[in-house]
């Protein structure tokens, strides 16, 4: 049974005790949407809250995208509208989103706020061909209100009429309340109605945002903004590129914590793998390589120098390629690749 809890200074006023569970009065499990009262919370007990039974988790794209929140974080041109618009065409669509990963159909609204029609058309046309392969359940918008002058409402009506899947925001900075409240507070109040609407509703929204110029410590530090940002979302993702080349970074409530190698390819990115599984076996590749061209055995130091990387990072991957059968060990701590070992023989 759930209980509206009224703060001391009241309590004392409406909460009653009985032993007959027919004369208590009987409480919603949510509050009115007409009480204001800052006066009270509602409680579920822990036995009720056991007996609940809630529906499946709903995905737009699975492992990714679940009903509510997620922010995108990433550079300027690194590509982030690209991988939103391939979300959005997988889903209206009903085919892959990221090379890899099957979606149910469903209808999909784009708000391309820093992009027109000509620009989207042009797009369109260049990463999917003629306008038969288009589906008809991707909608675009290129202006909308902000948050607090209301967008929540008109997103609210336009997801019940199409019974709507999934909403992208591209970009945050189109729709973000304007005013003189800045930091936490500010930036989670920001984004917290959009937050509950979709919760309420069950719809995966996308919201498109940058990253700021100083490293952070991790990549989820560099969402520009303060942590009230990655607070009030339900997962958050990173487009980040690195010397080893692109990782999709990813935390959330309802997703695994992700590091995903990633490529862009004419226009569209693909999903590699786990990003320490792809680096790994790239690494492998290049000392195969210098192995390969080499006319003698060789060491981890003259390998380690040739890939520009750490002798003893280079040295503890020798020994795991040894023991996997990719590379032999010669005399003087060198190695050959096991072709050459066998050719030796």
């Amino acid at each position: 049974m759930t209980h509206r809890t009224l703060l001391p200074s009241t309590a004392s006023k409406h909460l009653k005790t009985t032993r007959n569970p027919s004369k208590r009065r009987k409480y919603s499990a949510r509050p009115p949407k007409n009480d204001q009262s800052r006066k009270s919370i509602w409680t579920i007990s822990a036995s009720v809250l056991r007996r609940k039974n809630f529906p499946p988790l709903r995905y737009a794209i699975e492992g990714y995208l679940s009903e509510g929140v997620s922010l995108l974080g990433g550079k300027p041109k690194i590509g982030k509208s690209f991988m939103a618009l391939d979300f959005a065409m997988a889903v209206a669509s009903g085919g892959r989103a990221l090379g890899v990963v099957e979606c149910q159909q469903g209808a999909v609204l784009y708000c391309a706020l820093e992009d027109n029609h000509r620009r989207l058309q042009r797009r369109m046309q260049q990463l999917y061909g003629s306008e038969a392969t288009w589906p008809r359940d991707l909608y675009f918008a290129t202006s909308a209100p902000r948050l607090d002058e209301g967008l929540i409402g008109l997103l609210r009506e336009w997801i019940k009429a199409k019974d709507a899947k999934l909403v992208i925001i591209d970009t945050f900075a189109g729709v973000r309340p304007q005013g003189r409240r800045e930091g936490y507070d500010a930036d989670y109040a920001a984004l917290s109605p959009l937050q509950e609407m979709a919760g309420e509703l069950e719809i995966a929204i996308l919201v498109i945002h940058h990253l700021r110029k100083m490293q952070g410590d991790e990549p989820f530090d560099m969402i520009s903004g303060t942590t009230g940002l990655t607070g009030a979302v339900d997962a958050a993702f990173v487009l980040q590129r690195g010397k080893q080349g692109v990782t999709l970074y990813g935390r959330g409530r309802e997703i695994e914590e992700m590091e995903q190698a990633v490529e862009f390819v004419a226009g569209r990115w693909k999903v590699l793998g786990n990003a320490a599984d792809v680096r790994r076996s790239e690494e492998r590749r290049a000392i195969l390589s210098i192995m390969e061209s080499a006319d003698e055995p060789l060491g981890p130091k003259k390998i380690a120098d040739t890939l520009g990387k750490p002798q003893n990072n280079v040295k503890q991957l020798l020994l795991k390629m040894q023991r996997a059968g990719e590379i032999n060990k010669q005399a003087r701590g060198r190695y050959v690749t096991a072709d050459k070992a066998r050719h030796q023989r």
